[in-house]
């Protein structure tokens, strides 16, 4: 017999397949289900819908960290040091070109350039770094700064962000990645975050690039301290930010990686605590979890065209299933990555198992640029 409850959740579902655009209580519904099959059937049904073609795709890029130097505090965080700490870091431009030149010979045509919000480098410092990096590899996509890092260089240059976003674009940059996320929620932020920009700020940087032709990704890492209903309220948030300008290409999502210690603050991690949250002691969230969460935002991200699998925090089995649970891009080789990897969580595919997982997953593997354009030369 169907329970009241199963009936609703395959109202919702059926809704969602039928491309009607699901309501706030609808989506908070799906997250406290646990009918996982029914929801990822239903994901994999609007995915197909979107993309009924036979490929799913990946790209290749590189993570470069320029730097690891931030003023800001997040709990969940391992990476950042403070400046002056011993282990703070700005790359050389010759290492800089050195990861580039590796990743080009890999056949990536991008690099990921992220860092942490440094209070000492001025806004001509990084219009300098871009036009050194595209005057040396003009091919290569520089997808770089995540939307904090932006709203920091607009609040130390005191010029407008659009005037901001306007001169790194002339200068190189090519697209936004969509770090620095999180929940898009201020309650949450203010607990695992200090000095880094609430909800509204993340979503100006995206709204004034869009604005200016620029695209970019948005993402969520979830599974920490923020309601169901939290969760919801960053997809909607997400949404109707696509609603206005249609500047995201792609979402992805993660859970939290718990880190294993605070090494930026020694032994005494409470002294530098954003919120009060002991983010280490926080119980990560499972597979059941991200796949659940993933199909929710495939059928509720109406208007975002691709989902990201996140094989580099879920692993490659996981990774591989969530093509069928919403994701129809296995996301990036990711020739180097710092970040999570400073949180305890480190997996590593090679070019051919990513292939190998889409093929298995009863696709043909493509390479895709970040505008989700087909680079890659099909044999016949």
């Amino acid at each position: 017999m169907i329970t009241a409850v199963e009936q609703d959740i395959k109202t919702i579902l059926d809704k969602a397949v039928s491309g009607e655009r699901l309501e706030p209580a609808e989506g908070v519904a799906l997250l406290q289900s646990h009918d996982l099959a029914a929801i990822g059937q239903a994901a994999d049904a609007v995915t197909k819908r979107l993309h009924p073609e036979s490929f799913r795709t990946y790209n290749i890029d590189r993570n470069i960290n320029y730097s690891n130097v931030c003023a800001a505090v997040c709990d969940f965080c391992a990476f950042y040091r403070p400046v002056g700490h011993a282990e703070a870091y700005v790359l050389t431009e010759e290492v800089l070109f050195q990861k580039i030149q590796e990743t080009i010979d890999l056949g990536g045509d991008q690099i990921l350039l992220q860092g942490g919000l440094h209070p000492k480098l001025s806004l001509e410092w990084y219009e300098e770094l871009l036009r050194s990096m595209k005057a040396k590899f003009p091919n290569v996509n520089i997808h770089g700064f995540s939307p904090p890092e932006l709203w920091h260089f607009h609040k130390i240059s005191k010029l407008p962000l659009k005037t901001v976003l306007q001169r790194l674009k002339d200068a190189g940059l090519g697209s936004l990645p969509g770090g620095g996320g999180e929940i898009l929620v201020d309650r949450v932020r203010k607990l695992i975050t200090r000095g880094k920009v609430l909800t509204d700020g993340w979503l100006e940087v995206n709204q004034a690039w869009h604005e200016i032709g620029g695209k970019s990704t948005c993402t969520m890492m979830f599974g920490h301290v923020e309601t169901l209903e939290e969760r919801i309220e960053h997809l909607d948030r997400l949404r109707k930010q696509q609603d206005e300008t249609n500047g995201f290409t792609a979402f992805i999502c993660w859970t939290h990686q718990a880190p294993d210690q605070a090494p930026w603050f020694g032994k005494d991690a409470d002294a530098g605590r954003a919120g009060g949250v002991d983010m280490s002691q926080v119980p990560e969230a499972g597979a059941f979890e991200y796949l659940k969460t993933q199909a929710v935002a495939r059928l509720y991200l109406d208007n975002i065209p691709n989902i990201q699998s996140s094989w580099v925090t879920q692993g490659e089995k996981v990774g591989q299933l969530a093509l069928s649970f919403g994701a129809n891009d296995m996301g990036s080789l990711m020739i180097e990555e710092n970040v999570v990897a400073q949180a305890g969580t480190v997996f590593h595919l090679s070019l051919e198992n990513i292939r190998r997982c889409i093929s298995e997953a009863g696709y043909q593997p493509r390479q895709r640029n970040v505008y989700y354009e087909l680079i890659d030369q099909v044999v016949v």
